[in-house]
C-alpha cells in the first residue's frame, strides 16, 4: 500500500478569543470569591481558568486526517474506497447543509467558529451514514487529500 504524496492533518483549534474568554471566566471566578480573602481569590482565578482553559483545549483537539487509505475525522474512521463525491461548502452553503438541509443519519463534525466545510457522500450500501459534514478551515486542501489517497488506493488495486 502507497501512502498518499502529502497526507493531510488539521486540528480544528478554538479561536484566540475562547482564550481570552477562559481568562475572564477566572476572573469572575476571583471576584465571587473575593469576599472570602485573598488567597480564595486567587485560588479561583487560577483554578477558574485552567478548567475553563481545558474545556477550550478539548473542544478544540478534533482532528481530521486522511492517512493511508482512510479518512480519520474525530472518532470516525472511514476507507476512501466508502466515500463518494466531495463538496466544497462555502459559509452560506455550510450553513444550510447545518439546518435545513441536514440529514439526522449524517456525521457531523461540526465547529460553529469555522465557516466552511466539505461534505463526502458516503457510498458504502452497508453505511446507514448518507455523508460525512467534515467542518476545515482548508477545504481544498481536504478535497485534494481525499483525491489523492483515493487514486493511490485505486492504483495499489490495479
Amino acid at each position: 500500500m502507497q501512502l498518499p504524496a502529502q497526507p493531510y492533518e488539521e486540528r480544528l483549534t478554538v479561536p484566540r478569543s475562547w482564550w481570552l474568554i477562559s481568562f475572564l471566566i477566572g476572573v469572575s471566578c476571583a471576584l465571587v470569591l473575593l469576599p472570602f480573602g485573598v488567597l480564595p481569590m486567587l485560588g479561583g482565578l487560577v483554578g477558574g481558568t485552567a478548567v475553563a482553559a481545558i474545556v477550550a483545549s478539548s473542544y478544540g483537539s478534533v482532528r481530521i486526517r486522511v492517512v493511508g487509505d482512510s479518512l480519520i475525522a474525530g472518532e470516525a474512521k472511514v476507507p476512501v474506497t466508502a466515500l463518494g463525491e466531495a463538496e466544497i461548502l462555502d459559509a452560506e452553503e455550510a450553513r444550510a447543509w447545518r439546518t435545513y438541509k441536514a440529514d439526522t443519519r449524517a456525521f457531523l463534525l461540526l465547529r460553529a467558529y469555522i465557516p466552511t466545510a466539505l461534505r463526502v457522500e458516503v457510498t458504502d450500501p452497508q453505511d446507514p451514514t448518507p455523508y460525512l459534514y467534515l467542518s476545515t478551515r482548508d477545504p481544498q486542501g481536504l478535497l485534494e487529500a481525499l483525491r489523492a489517497a483515493r487514486a493511490a488506493t485505486a492504483s495499489d488495486a490495479a
